[in-house]
């Protein structure tokens, strides 16, 4: 459970996307992984506090609902929302990291189709979801291993070479202001990497909606929310400050942060090594995907906010049809990339990352109605509690609402946001469809208490 939530916070954005968010903020990028890191902190303790009060199959989509359980239609429409968009965000990164894996396969099979590749990585890891929960598991486990040793191991490497261990090399810290200082081009950079980085931390909540497949959730769940608390902000501030220190912020080589830091350490085959666990995360990204987007759509079904059909499990217990309908979601939008990436595939690609805010924001809101409801009913529950509740819970919403807030601002952001609003209004829209044509759930469901809660 530890090494999933790691793993679902280092991904593809750490080594390739912090690149972008560097070039723009220049050194000072380490200050925009540190707002987001920290918000990401608060909300991971806030889902840790439920998950552990209240293990259930779909996570913060049940929170969600049950946090206005007092108020049943807007219950149903925070746990529609919250759920729909969730699985939205995670088949969308099927389709990215399949599409994105095949291209760095390509940097040692060159002469294969791009296609060809992407249809591989599928259907792989399809049969591997497909087998048992198990099986998810195993290959995550191995995946995030990679990656965090591949981190842990950059971390000494760089670490040595930046403090003058290294044999032959002096301590230097200069690229941090030698090139039009720690901040080149302002305050306004600093905030925008700040949004850019939020796409690159989610992941981590991954560990609350596999809580309830685990044999003890609550103390899985308690153990691997305080990992990631304990060390996302080391993984990531820590890597990046070094990658500043050694490669200029100004740089082509920006372009490939981790690649270029290896190669200013004179590390042999560089690019073959950085390219081997870049294409790690992607796998460990779209191995979480169609896991993640499985899991939620069968927690939909539950409640009526998804065809019951696609709740149907095979004799290991696995949702064949929810983890199907993801990956064909993911060979569509493979297609899409290459027949128009103007129009379909650019709209999905710019919306995902508002979508993922948009979530948070809904968890936070949820945590705070329920904290309040657990302290007058159940005190006993809150075995893992939010630091400083409720100050922090209000730091956190303030601090997302301003992430959306600044998008509107900021002109390359402008874009995401816009179809991230789009994308909420047409969830809007289906939610209407389903109050009119659908049937609602039993209202009395929402009141069960959380142990009542069928095993997945």
């Amino acid at each position: 459970m530890m090494m999933i939530a790691l793993g679902g916070v280092i991904g593809a954005g750490l080594f390739v996307g912090s690149g972008v968010v560097i070039k723009a903020a220049g050194p000072a990028a380490v200050v925009s992984f540190v707002i987001t890191g920290l918000l990401v902190v608060l909300v991971m303790r806030m889902l840790g506090e439920m998950a552990v009060a209240m293990p259930a199959v779909g996570s913060f989509y049940e929170y969600a609902r049950l946090a206005w359980s007092d108020r049943p239609r807007l219950g149903e429409l925070a746990g529609f929302l919250t759920g729909w968009m969730y699985w939205y965000f995670w088949v969308i990164v099927v389709a990215q990291e399949a599409v994105a894996g095949a291209g760095l396969v390509r940097f040692w099979l060159p002469n294969e189709p791009t296609w060809f590749i992407s249809l591989t990585l599928l259907l792989s890891l399809t049969v591997t979801n497909l087998i048992s929960v198990r099986s998810f598991g195993e290959f995550e486990f191995w995946f995030a291993s990679i990656k965090v040793a591949a981190i842990v191991v950059f971390l000494v490497l760089a670490g040595t070479y930046v403090l003058g261990l290294w044999p032959g090399v002096a301590p230097s810290a200069a690229n941090l202001t030698a090139h039009g200082g720690f901040a080149p081009n302002g305050l306004l950079p600093i905030l925008t990497g700040a949004v850019a980085a939020t796409g690159f931390y989610f992941g981590a909540e991954l560990v609350t909606v596999a809580a309830a497949e685990a044999a003890e959730p609550a103390k899985a769940v308690a153990k691997a929310t305080n990992s990631v608390i304990t060390r996302v902000l080391f993984f990531y501030v820590g890597s990046i400050l070094l990658v500043v220190c050694l490669v200029p912020w100004n740089s082509t080589g920006i372009a490939t942060p981790y690649v270029s830091a290896l190669i200013a350490m004179h590390i042999p085959a560089a690019a073959h090594i950085m390219n081997a666990v870049i294409l790690t995360a992607v796998l460990s990204a779209l191995n979480s995907g169609l896991y993640a987007s499985s899991r939620m759509l069968f927690a939909l079904t539950r409640r009526g906010d998804a065809p019951a059909g696609l709740a149907k499990l095979n004799r290991k217990g696995v949702p064949t049809r929810a983890i199907l309908l993801g990956t064909l979601f993911g060979y569509g939008a493979v297609v899409m990339s290459y027949v128009s990436p103007d129009t379909v595939f650019a709209f999905l690609v710019n919306s995902y990352g508002t979508v993922a805010i948009f979530v948070y924001l809904l968890i936070a809101l949820s945590q705070l109605r329920l904290r309040a409801r657990l302290e007058r009913e159940e005190p006993a529950r809150l075995k893992m509690r939010m630091w400083a509740y409720p100050y922090l819970t209000y730091v956190a919403i303030v601090g997302m609402f301003g992430i959306v807030l600044a998008m509107a601002f900021i002109p390359e952001q402008r874009t995401p946001l816009m179809f991230g609003v789009i994308s909420l209004g047409i969830l809007l829209l289906g939610f209407g469809a389903r109050a009119y044509f659908g049937s609602r759930p039993d209202i009395a469901m929402l009141a069960m208490e959380p142990h009542q809660y069928d095993e997945l």
